[in-house]
């Protein structure tokens, strides 16, 4: 029976060898964390992360072949395969601060796994990681190796939020590098053997470890760059009156560029773009490769133009002022169908709104009171490290009052709306009953283009969406405050 375990039990780590337990019965697999609440979490009713599916994969194995624990040591020392799934986070200070990649907790890992291994082992880099990352892996492990052979291993995930478990039962390609000698590739063929229980072998794509690890950094950078190539263009389709989901349909027909990852919105969220484009950027610059770094950087530069330029049309619309107003978010994830609010586009926002004083009041229906004050509260890039290195409890602030009840709760008595992630149910509300609540003029902010701008029109509304043609009232405001 092979053993596999998995060092980390977050996002990455907790779904994915909740999958390779459900489709492997004959494998056993235990998920290790040094945090005792995250794993109560996992061995509960209620499981720590939100993810549509993940409840049933999870009951199904849990138990039987799939197991949460807390005693790292120990099932690192039994297994066969060590997935290794740690933070990666930004570093914050230091050599390289704002852009590398923090390897501390990976580097602990790898010590770990040489202090306790008895056996030879093949460990799998899980996280994203800087390319080359897997060299100093080895490195630390053949230097304390006491006689122990390790095949270091890159098998970088693809998930999306929302759609994870979907994509680990379907995934479009299982990417697996290794060394290119005869212990690599026998290394790289035993996780080839456990992922062919469910995925065709045409779509299990091997190649050698550095390969591996630069493709997920140029995966996830290819997918922000048509974000951010689309937000760009809504920019302009304000300015000459087009409409930039007119544009963005006639683009993505043409096959060679195809429809996903088309639609404008107040910027991309999620613990990977932002972190990946800046970790690839350092790298290019570590290289010696000032004019690539500097293309990638323009990514993030405008997505981040992107939200103060939301923000502008907010205050600017609302007499260049958003001082004791209340504001209603609606929607503070960074995407529909997860309650994740890592680098979510709605801080931006709401700190941008805050500085000038507004009273924000806020709806999600995935995202505890807790964690929005915690955001809010936070530096950039502290979310990404251990608890105990952040503010102890965040002071709640004043101006801030999140709702749990529902949308129009939120938005009585609103001068204006934020629409900030694209919630279905935000399709379907009774706009005419919150037009009735609401100071006069009431605005809609949509951020996400989910509303029907013209019927919002007819109700009395005054709507600005993201890269369609503006309101006559906003026409005569500045673009910027």
């Amino acid at each position: 029976m092979v053993k596999i375990c998995c060092i980390g039990a977050g996002y990455v780590g907790g779904p994915t060898m909740a999958v390779i337990a459900v489709k492997c019965p004959a494998i056993e697999v235990v998920v290790v964390d040094i945090s005792k609440p995250r794993i109560d979490a996992w061995n509960s009713d209620h499981l720590p992360i939100y993810e549509p599916g993940l409840d049933e994969v999870v009951k199904e194995c849990r138990g039987r072949n799939l197991f949460f624990s807390t005693e790292v040591e120990k099932h690192v020392a039994e297994a066969d395969i060590i997935f290794v799934s740690v933070n990666t986070p930004t570093k914050t200070r230091g050599l390289g601060a704002g852009k590398a990649a923090d390897l501390t907790y990976w580097e602990s890992a790898a010590r770990m796994i040489a202090d306790v291994s008895k056996s030879d082992k093949i460990v799998v880099e899980k996280s994203t990681v800087p390319v080359k990352t897997a060299e100093a892996i080895e490195k630390i492990l053949t230097h304390n190796s006491k006689g122990i052979n390790y095949q270091i291993l890159s098998n970088p995930e693809f998930l999306a939020e929302g759609t994870a478990i979907e994509d680990l039962f379907k995934p479009d390609r299982v990417l697996i590098g290794g060394r290119e000698t005869p212990e690599g590739r026998k290394a790289v063929q035993a996780l080839k053997e456990v992922y062919a229980h469910w995925v065709p072998e045409d779509q299990i794509i091997t190649t050698n470890l550095w390969s591996a690890e630069l493709s997920k950094l140029a995966a996830n950078a290819f997918l922000a760059q048509r974000i951010s190539s689309v937000n760009a263009m809504s920019a302009l389709c304000e300015a000459t009156g087009a409409n930039v989901s007119e544009v963005s349909y006639a683009v993505g027909k043409d096959s060679r560029i195809g429809p996903k990852f088309l639609n404008a919105s107040v910027g991309f969220g999620g613990s990977c773009f932002q972190k990946d484009i800046l970790n690839l950027v350092y790298i290019c610059e570590c290289n010696g490769l000032p004019e690539v770094a500097s293309y990638w950087k323009q990514v993030i530069k405008i997505n981040d133009y992107q939200k103060s330029r939301f923000v502008n049309r907010v205050v600017s619309s609302m007499f260049n002022t958003v001082s004791g107003k209340k504001i209603a978010i609606l929607g503070f994830a960074f995407k529909k169908d997860t309650g994740d609010t890592r680098e979510t586009p709605a801080i931006d926002v709401c700190k941008g709104l805050l500085g000038d004083k507004a009273q924000v009041s806020i709806y999600d229906p995935q995202v505890t009171e807790e964690q929005i004050q915690w955001d809010l509260a936070m530096n950039k890039f502290d979310w990404d490290h251990p608890t105990h290195l952040q503010p102890t409890s965040p002071t709640a602030m004043k101006q801030v009052s999140v709702v749990r009840g529902d949308a129009y709760e939120a938005t009585k008595g609103a001068h204006g709306i934020c629409i900030l992630t694209e919630w279905e149910e935000f399709k379907t509300l009774d706009y005419q009953k919150i037009f009735d609540n609401m100071q006069k003029p009431a605005f809609v902010f949509d951020g996400r283009n989910v509303v029907d701008a013209e019927k919002l029109r007819e109700i009395g509304f005054i709507v600005y969406s993201i890269g369609k043609p503006l309101d006559a009232w906003l026409k005569d405001m500045p673009a910027v405050a």
